[in-house]
């Protein structure tokens, strides 16, 4: 089987959350986003530091579609550098990571 990842999206707005994980699911390129809907995120951002309210999306999906998921979340994505990271899953219920692989197709 292909390598699968976790990749982390953070978004301004709940709803936003929403937009983005449904379209990743119903697209097939995301087996599965959970949306954490209230972090605080402290960063730089044009020169001073943010202390901003966030959503964080957590994106399973198979590593070869990282590239669609990033372009379909930076046509939805409210912001002008989305933090768009991709973890490899290194190992995993056989079970799940085959679920994965299964409700991904593009």
């Amino acid at each position: 089987m292909e390598p699968y990842v976790v990749c982390f999206v953070t978004v301004d707005t709940p709803e936003n959350a929403v937009k983005i994980a449904s379209s990743l699911v119903q697209e097939k390129i995301a087996a599965c986003v959970n949306i954490i809907d209230s972090i605080r995120s402290f960063y730089w951002w044009e020169g001073k530091i943010c202390d901003e309210k966030e959503a964080l999306l957590i994106i399973k999906t198979r590593s070869s579609f990282f590239e669609k998921i990033q372009k379909r979340v930076k046509e939805l994505h409210p912001y002008k550098v989305p933090e768009i990271i991709c973890l490899e899953i290194t190992d995993g219920l056989p079970e799940y990571l085959s679920w994965i692989h299964d409700s991904t197709n593009y």
